[in-house]
């Protein structure tokens, strides 16, 4: 799907047609499709093709006057049961007077610019743009990092009485996603750094302002998903041991529950013998006989609870 659009009057519109200071958006797109934009930008295919390999790092290319700039996003999908929290690598293309954005699916980064929740943007400001796509994707990662420290908030309350090994695999899950964050978010500030050093992109002042701004919020995601990270490594080990001591908790206690029961059957297994016993001749055999028995339950708890055995 190949979108258009170009800022005119402080307003983002769509556009049919290609012009300069607009900005093309590529999501899922078909093959003839990265044809027909290759042959009218003038852009190498491949360009447009290593944005859509889901494994692409992120870097700087150039080509004939042509840049592009791999970012890597974070991607959320509720669907995916193992790892919720992932990456995807961002095409930017700067060609002439037009930029172009691919992936391989909506993202959240694009839709900021999309919803027009964006100050100060403008498609004819290249530059200012990628650097805004650069602050945004910070931000998105510090979303989701807040996210899942409030997931990981949640799952350690049901861990706190749990015996299955659920809550654990939803840590897991989570701790992976990390990892990609923690991953993704280190490429993303060598291909800054080295943007920053070359020059790639012609800037002002306030946009290499901006730049550094960029690099300092994608450090701190680097530090929290660093931070996140270790907590969830520490509580994963912590809460292997809880799970493991409250299933000994039970174990003894359903222990402790069968002995008090055996008390009173041991004394009716021996009263139902076939032989003679004492008060069988009296008419309060059967309640001496319980008595016996509820004294003996009664002693045994009184044990247990002495020796906080319950």
């Amino acid at each position: 799907m190949i979108n258009i659009y170009i800022t005119q009057q402080e307003k983002l519109q769509e556009i049919e047609e290609i012009e300069k200071g607009c900005w093309i958006n590529i999501v899922q797109p078909k093959s003839e499709e990265l044809e027909d934009i290759s042959r009218k930008l003038d852009v190498p295919v491949e360009f447009l093709t290593y944005p859509l390999d889901v494994d692409e790092r992120s870097r700087i290319d150039t080509e004939d006057g042509c840049t592009l700039i791999i970012l890597r996003i974070p991607i959320y999908e509720e669907a995916n049961e193992e790892v919720q929290y992932t990456t995807l690598p961002l095409g930017i293309i700067i060609k002439d007077e037009v930029i172009v954005t691919i992936s391989n699916q909506e993202n959240e980064v694009a839709s900021y610019f999309l919803r027009k929740q964006v100050r100060g943007f403008f498609t004819q400001k290249r530059s200012r743009f990628v650097l805004q796509m650069f602050r945004f994707t910070a931000l998105a990662y510090l979303n989701h990092l807040k996210v899942i420290n409030r997931r990981t908030s949640s799952v350690e309350t049901e861990l706190h009485k749990s015996l299955r090994n659920e809550e654990l695999i939803k840590l897991l899950n989570l701790e992976k996603g990390l990892v990609y964050f923690t991953t993704s978010l280190r490429g993303n500030e060598i291909m800054m750094e080295r943007l920053q050093r070359m020059n790639i992109l012609p800037m002002y002042e306030e946009d290499k302002e901006l730049l550094e701004d960029v690099i300092i919020e994608n450090r701190q995601a680097i530090d929290m998903a660093n931070i996140y990270s270790n907590i969830l490594s520490s509580m994963m080990d912590a809460f292997a041991s809880v799970i493991s001591n409250n299933l000994n908790i039970v174990m003894k206690f359903l222990t402790s529950i069968t002995i008090i029961l055996m008390l009173p059957t041991l004394v009716a297994s021996i009263y139902g013998m076939n032989i003679k016993l004492p008060f069988q001749e009296s008419p309060h055999a059967f309640l001496i006989t319980m008595v016996i028995s509820f004294a003996l339950s009664f002693a045994g708890i009184v044990a247990f609870i002495r020796r906080k055995w319950f």
